[in-house]
Parts: C-alpha cells; sequence; structure tokens
C-alpha cells in the first residue's frame, strides 16, 4: 500500500480514530475543509486500503470477562497452523501472533475467570501439537486497542 498521507488525511484518520462514526461534517471540521472535500478523502482512504473498516471497541470486562492472559506456546513441528486455527477458534482470544523468539505463537485471552483460564490451559497443555505454554495474568491493563499516533512525515 503506497499512498501518500497529507495532513489533511491524517487529521481526517485522527478524528475517525476517535470516532469511527464521526459524520462527514465532524470530519470537515476536524480537518478544516470542506464537507464535499472531507467524503471524498474519506473515499478516497477507503479504496486505497489505508481505511480497512470501522469496528466497535469492546469493554469485555464490562461483559463479565475479569481475566486475561497471555500465553506464549512452542509448538511442535509444521503443526503450528493448526494451533493458530485452534486457538483462534476458542472464542476466547483477543489476539493471536506467530512469532519468532522462543515462542512460536503469542496469545491474548479474555476469561469470566481463573476457572475458565484453566480449563483454556488444560485444553493447550493436551494439544498435540503444543510442547510447551507459558501464561501470564494480567494484573493491570496499562493500555488496550490504543491506535498509533499519525505523526507526519
Amino acid at each position: 500500500m503506497d499512498t501518500a498521507l497529507d495532513d489533511v488525511d491524517r487529521q481526517l484518520l485522527a478524528a475517525l480514530l476517535a470516532d469511527g462514526r464521526a459524520c462527514a461534517s465532524d470530519l470537515s471540521a476536524a480537518a478544516g475543509v470542506a464537507t464535499a472535500t472531507a467524503t471524498k478523502r474519506r473515499q478516497r482512504l477507503k479504496e486505497s486500503g489505508v481505511i480497512d473498516g470501522y469496528r466497535t471497541v469492546v469493554d469485555f470486562a464490562a461483559l463479565g470477562y475479569d481475566v486475561t492472559a497471555v500465553f506464549r506456546l512452542a509448538v511442535a513441528g509444521g503443526d503450528i497452523e493448526s494451533v493458530l486455527a485452534d486457538l483462534q477458534a476458542t472464542g476466547r482470544m483477543v489476539g493471536v501472533y506467530e512469532v519468532t523468539g522462543d515462542a512460536d505463537v503469542v496469545a491474548v485471552g479474555k476469561f469470566a475467570d481463573t476457572d475458565d483460564l484453566d480449563t483454556q490451559i488444560k485444553t493447550l497443555l493436551t494439544h498435540p501439537a503444543v510442547r510447551t505454554v507459558d501464561t501470564n495474568v494480567v494484573l493491570d491493563v496499562v493500555c488496550e486497542d490504543e491506535s498509533l499516533p499519525l505523526d507526519p512525515e
């Protein structure tokens, strides 16, 4: 993706990151351009792939998921795809990453309680392709789902 962004694009993106439902008039005010310009710019950013969609940010604790855990898994041989798919299919992972280093996979999950977490750990430990699992329970979420700043080039 090789789209050159100018300051207007960055201001539009910053406004959308703050409120993905911002209307064209709000975007035009944030970027200091006409409403039609903001609308055309937003459409160009979508068409070029800079904007890939809009999503809702959920407070999982408000839904009863009070435990967050980070998993680091070492996976046997060429079975990483099955482990990645199984982690994604749990319905508990908010992030699953194939990584370099001692671990092959890092995953972040949300759980109702420690019993729910314990069930997931035991499932991972008995997965035929998983050699080791290191688990950390998150004590305090400092930041999560934060957007990167859109600095000028």
